[in-house]
């Protein structure tokens, strides 16, 4: 059997593309660099893949703290993780290896009856082996660390969403705001923090923290509160059908001053998803977050 590999992307702080097999999905994206007084720690993935005949859209928000070291880490190897995980399973167990996973092509003799076997266990693995990479190499990437959203669409027709953190998925469905993913505040997993060591804190004025330190409760990296935090994801398979009309990917910069239901109306009826993107960290910064800001808009139909 012979497994092609490709990808097509855009680049930068904005951009757009489309799928361009099944022409049914369609992105745009923007990041703005906050006014925190530290350089730009949120990063983003938006491209496509080919594999086994399935078209893979990939599109993801890392939000970083402490340095930009491991959030960019995390753009370029954990989609390449998760994928080794789905491929490895899929292939009965046959370990395919090698070193640049875009652009080429692999031979592998084996049967595979179905490539996306079982995506979520694929996903949670993938998150667990690339944060234990991460903390095994803090001294290389420091003692940063960063929140994740990520969303693959399959042949237009599946949507798998994961998240550690507070970046967020908010899927317009039936023209309504839903959230398909779950913040991971300090206080709502108060429990499994003090079962672990460690405690939250609450200060006036302040928002729940890991050890007066961390606003998250689970995260990838954070060297110093590894003992405390999680990197298990939540998951979530949504299939896509014609009630669902985009996605919004964002950082918690956009997340702190814009509501869901916000977000989905302010950009319902703007067509072209770089310019909705840009719509929302626009309004954004109108209104004072001082974070950094990122977004996808994925429309699924025009």
């Amino acid at each position: 059997m012979k497994s092609a590999t490709c990808l097509y992307s855009s680049s930068g702080d904005t951009g757009k593309g489309r799928s361009k097999f099944s022409n049914k999905v369609k992105h745009g994206f923007h990041l703005v660099e906050g006014k925190s007084g530290h350089d730009m720690e949120d990063y983003h993935v938006a491209e496509y893949r080919c594999e086994n005949n399935h078209e893979l859209g990939l599109f993801a928000i890392f939000d970083g703290h402490l340095g930009g070291a491991v959030p960019s880490y995390l753009k370029d190897n954990l989609f390449n993780n998760i994928l080794r995980e789905i491929l490895n399973r899929d292939l009965f167990g046959t370990i395919v290896a090698f070193e640049q996973w875009q652009c080429e092509t692999i031979i592998v003799n084996v049967v595979v009856p179905n490539f996306w076997t079982d995506p979520e266990a694929a996903i949670r693995r993938a998150y667990q082996m690339t944060n234990k990479f991460i903390l095994e190499n803090s001294t290389q990437l420091g003692p940063g660390g960063s929140t994740a959203v990520t969303a693959v669409v399959v042949d237009g027709k599946d949507l798998w969403v994961a998240n550690v953190g507070d970046s967020r998925a908010v899927l317009c469905e039936r023209g309504s705001a839903n959230q398909i993913t779950v913040d991971h505040e300090p206080d709502v997993e108060r429990r499994n923090i003090e079962e672990r060591g460690g405690f939250v804190t609450l200060f006036p004025g302040d928002v729940p923290r890991v050890n007066g330190q961390l606003a998250v409760a689970r995260a990838f990296g954070d060297q110093s509160l590894k003992a405390h935090l999680s990197s298990e994801p939540d998951v979530r398979h949504v299939p896509i059908d014609s009630t669902m009309e985009f996605l919004i990917l964002a950082s918690d910069g956009l997340w702190k001053v814009i509501k869901n239901h916000e977000a989905v109306n302010l950009v319902k009826s703007v067509m072209d998803p770089q310019s909705a993107a840009k719509r929302l960290t626009t309004e954004a910064l109108a209104r004072r977050s001082s974070d950094d800001i990122s977004c996808i808009v994925i429309r699924f139909r025009s």
